[in-house]
């Protein structure tokens, strides 16, 4: 049992706001030692398992291409799209479409066709801003409530994704069910059984958060009132704190 002190490692790396590449090296490290092994073993370790997963990787790649893409405008782009699909497209409608297409895609197989780095943030959050800017008036949009766009933007892809995959039979994590079942308990669990039972996990999952979505609007139909309300009373506490200026230097 000693050697889950590693997992106290990574808890206390990222309570202290550590950087998270060190923290699980440190915890990696630590853990191989309390396990008894050798630092050579330790690094071959490391190489083995880098080696396995190379896929994790591929964000070094694909984080370029966006940041191009992003510099040749494609996020003024999707802003200009959603502001010629007319004014029944609100910030909530949109993401809600977006969960659902996402859960459709996942379920047919096709996870890694979005993502927050390679739909979200270039494509998905500026378009749900200029959705939220157009019920604004067309003014820019407060930091809070851009934050909170943003992030229900990449919530509805994570739900979405994690929702929908499931119902995919030839996905890792269904495979990995049933080989453990099947192993463990003598059955004959076929990957077809749990993807069906899925099925009504991801209608939930989006009756539930698409509900949330669209709840969204009014939620931010208020806190625009009362962002805009509150500019508006500093403004006028400036313009009269000028005016006093004005007088007491006449």
């Amino acid at each position: 049992m000693i050697v889950l002190l590693g997992v106290l490692v990574v808890v206390l790396g990222f309570a202290t706001r550590r950087n998270p590449l060190l923290v699980v090296g440190v915890a990696g490290i630590v853990t191989g030692l309390l396990g008894k092994l050798s630092p050579l073993e330790i690094l071959r370790t490391f190489g083995e398992s880098f080696a396995s997963s190379r896929s994790v990787t591929i964000f070094a790649i694909t984080l370029p291409v966006i940041g191009l893409l992003e510099r040749n405008g494609l996020q003024q782009q999707a802003r200009t799209l959603i502001a010629k699909l007319g004014t029944k497209l609100t910030t909530g409608r949109f993401l809600a479409l977006y969960l659902l297409i996402r859960q459709l895609t996942a379920a047919v197989g096709l996870q890694t066709i979005g993502g927050p780095a390679q739909s979200v943030r270039p494509m998905i959050a500026p378009m749900a801003e200029a959705a939220a800017e157009r019920r604004n008036g067309g003014r820019p949009l407060p930091e809070k409530v851009r934050e909170k766009v943003r992030a229900h933007a990449a919530g509805a892809d994570t739900v979405g994704v994690f929702f929908g995959e499931d119902c995919f039979l030839a996905i890792g994590s269904i495979l990995l069910i049933t080989g453990l079942v099947n192993s463990t308990y003598h059955t004959h669990l076929e990957p077809l059984h749990l993807a069906l039972w899925a099925i009504p996990s991801a209608v939930c999952a989006f009756l539930v958060h698409g509900g949330r979505l669209l709840r969204l609007d009014r939620t931010l139909e208020r806190e625009l009132l009362t962002a805009n309300a509150q500019m508006t009373v500093e403004r006028e506490d400036a313009r009269g704190c000028d005016a006093r200026e004005g007088r007491s230097a006449k």
